[in-house]
């Protein structure tokens, strides 16, 4: 089983970029392409820039990924979590380039017939996402300066 095969309406692959997008995360639209009337449980994760980070000021975010490579494992990624939680639906897109305060840089979106297994393989595909996929996090200060993000990969 695909991940969207089942989605309510066809996933615009120009418009959402597959896995990894340099536009902006349309939220109500992404939830109402993925919301499953089939499904009990319905799990939304929005991972979004903040206005800052250890105690400085934050601009903007910036992110770059090895994009062929990080389709193919967001793919694999969200595949293996349909198959070991019985997932009715399940997406995730995450932004490239500049990504403002308050915008989403990252969408996980799960569905499946209880809410146990609707929020573990959210989390399962967000960890995932963060700690195997080449992407990168470069934080942008208010006060001029910049830095690549540490630890977790982005």
């Amino acid at each position: 089983m695909k991940a969207f095969e089942h989605a309510a309406e066809p996933v615009d692959l120009k418009k959402v970029g597959r896995h990894i997008s340099a536009d902006p995360l349309e939220l109500p639209a992404l939830v109402g392409r993925y919301h499953d009337p089939a499904a009990g449980a319905f799990v939304f994760f929005s991972g979004e820039t903040r206005n800052h980070h250890a105690n400085r000021a934050v601009q903007t975010l910036f992110y770059e990924a090895h994009e062929s490579l990080a389709e193919r494992l967001i793919r694999s990624i969200i595949d293996e979590a349909v198959k070991r939680h019985e997932l009715k639906q399940a997406f995730a897109v995450h932004r490239i380039g500049e990504v403002p305060v308050g915008e989403s840089a990252v969408v996980v979106i799960t569905a499946s017939a209880h809410r146990e297994a609707a929020y573990a393989a959210n989390q399962e595909i967000i960890h995932r996402i963060k700690t195997e996929v080449p992407i990168w996090k470069l934080e942008r200060f208010a006060d001029g300066t910049e830095a690549w993000s540490e630890g977790c990969r982005h």
